[in-house]
């Protein structure tokens, strides 16, 4: 079992969320990343299709990860943000 930082953040400005998820294998893929992620909530698919909706960016050790087929190597201990992107008002 590896444990990953984990951190929830919006471009709203609201303050980030922190925790550790544990996985399996230390070089998932990123929809692997999402879809452990996401199952804190209710619905793991729906937000793989928000990431490709670019509903949010994933950064693992501070590089953008943007292909859902990208393997992912966590062995390092990178920490892992979920960027939700809010939509500018009036735009």
């Amino acid at each position: 079992m590896l444990k990953v930082d984990i951190v929830d953040e919006a471009t709203s400005g609201r303050p980030p969320v922190r925790w550790q998820l544990e996985f399996l294998d230390d070089r998932p893929t990123l929809r692997e990343l999402i879809l452990g992620f996401s199952a804190l909530s209710a619905a793991p698919q729906r937000a793989v299709d928000s990431f490709s909706r670019n509903g949010f960016v994933v950064l693992v050790g501070g590089r953008q990860i943007e292909d859902l087929d990208e393997v992912v190597d966590l062995s390092g201990g990178a920490e892992v943000t979920f960027l939700r992107l809010v939509p500018l008002a009036g735009g």
